[in-house]
């Protein structure tokens, strides 16, 4: 047993960490170290880099050592420990059979490694296939392009769901649907932030031959004030790091790019007046990308309060093309009616020029006519 071993002396329950250095097991550490849990290493490796983490440290054999099973019994009477956590999903099992025999009352606090690490899989399976079989009815003007393959919605959705952000199940559904429903042309985003969303439309782009994704966000915390009623958007967003939120999307989105996908670090409205202008652009990770200069997909998705969310409506509006979609987040927000009203004002303006108009989740969505005239561009 190591010497920087201690028992609790306070008769709380450790919990032992099995075998210590595996990244899971450095997670979990933090979780215990944040509640407050005592907390115990444990590693068969004569030197594990690991060790200098953890308030306590053991050393074990290892499982296929005969000495292995009269050494954790021991470390678990002199240790106090109640229960043990172990990602390696052998050592898991062998200890799932044998704790009842070698210390009864201690418990493994986690379930099958196996198990955990497939759950992510399992569901985004399951999504694919409950999509697949329950397709969301659209009265589109746009003939449906047939829907990619089940192993491959699954894997978008599993890879969705490790980048953080808002963009609830029922949304993601549907932005699956109108990329069937699409012309040509490029996605656009407003509001980007850490990627999730992007990402989402950045491989539809690429499965349904769309176009390119181009994202417009400052990044910067000054336009994240949206003056929101009582202020709690604002001061969770004043604790936000828009420069760190910049570097996460970059690494969200550059492992899928295939010179489809690039952003403009910039308020909405000067993005605008850059994409009318120019059909380039360039960044350091991105390097440079081409854009066609008419919009199949907006997204709109930035600061929510009402003038923002009107001034992006009316500076991306007029370039998206017949047939294709306008999509205005949080149009249902439960700290304002910023984009409820700016997509309220665009429906009773340009009603004649929308097809489909429907909310699913939080989101508003908007297919503008097939026999739109030419002259759109100059009415928004």
């Amino acid at each position: 047993m190591n010497p920087r071993n201690k028992k609790t002396g306070s008769g709380a329950k450790s919990i032992l960490i099995f075998p210590g250095g595996m990244p899971r097991s450095l997670e979990y550490l933090q979780k215990c170290l944040h509640e407050g849990r005592a907390v115990i290493g444990a590693s068969s490796l004569a030197l594990d880099a690991s060790r200098e983490k953890y308030p306590a440290w053991l050393s074990l054999p290892f499982i296929t050592q005969p000495e292995f099973d009269e050494a954790l019994k021991h470390a678990i009477s002199e240790s106090n420990i109640g229960g043990i956590y172990s990602p390696n999903p052998v050592v898991w099992d062998y200890l799932s059979r044998a704790l009842t025999e070698l210390a009864p009352g201690v418990m493994l606090v986690n379930d099958s490694p196996v198990n955990m690490e497939l759950s992510g899989y399992r569901a985004a399976r399951g999504h694919a296939h409950s999509l697949l079989n329950r397709p969301l009815p659209l009265a589109s003007n746009v003939a449906a392009t047939p829907s990619m393959s089940e192993i491959e919605l699954a894997a978008l959705f599993r890879h969705a769901d490790v980048i953080p952000g808002m963009c609830d199940h029922e949304k993601f559904c549907v932005l699956c649907e109108i990329a069937r429903h699409s012309p040509a042309g490029d996605i656009v985003e407003i509001g980007s932030w850490w990627g999730k969303s992007a990402f989402i439309l950045a491989r539809l782009a690429r499965c349904y031959a769309i176009g390119k994704l181009l994202c417009v966000d400052p990044w910067s915390n000054a336009h994240l004030v949206q003056n929101d009623e009582k202020g709690m958007v604002d001061i969770a967003s004043a604790q936000m790091d828009a420069e760190e939120a910049l570097a996460v999307f970059e690494m969200n989105l550059l492992p899928y790019n295939a010179n489809h996908v690039n952003y403009l670090r910039m308020p909405s409205t000067e993005g605008a007046q850059h994409y009318r202008a120019c059909k380039d652009v360039t960044t350091a990770s991105f390097g440079t990308t081409r854009y066609d200069g008419h919009i199949a997909i907006l997204h709109i998705d930035g600061n929510h309060s009402y003038a923002a969310a009107k001034a992006d409506m009316a500076a991306w509006g007029g370039l998206v093309v017949a047939g294709g979609w306008i999509i205005v987040d949080d149009y249902i927000w439960p700290y304002g009616d910023g984009p409820q009203r700016a997509g309220d004002e665009f429906l009773a303006e340009h009603q004649d020029k929308i097809d489909v108009a429907f909310v699913m989740g939080s989101a508003l969505f908007l297919q503008l006519s097939s026999r739109l005239s030419k002259d759109w561009m100059g009415t928004c």
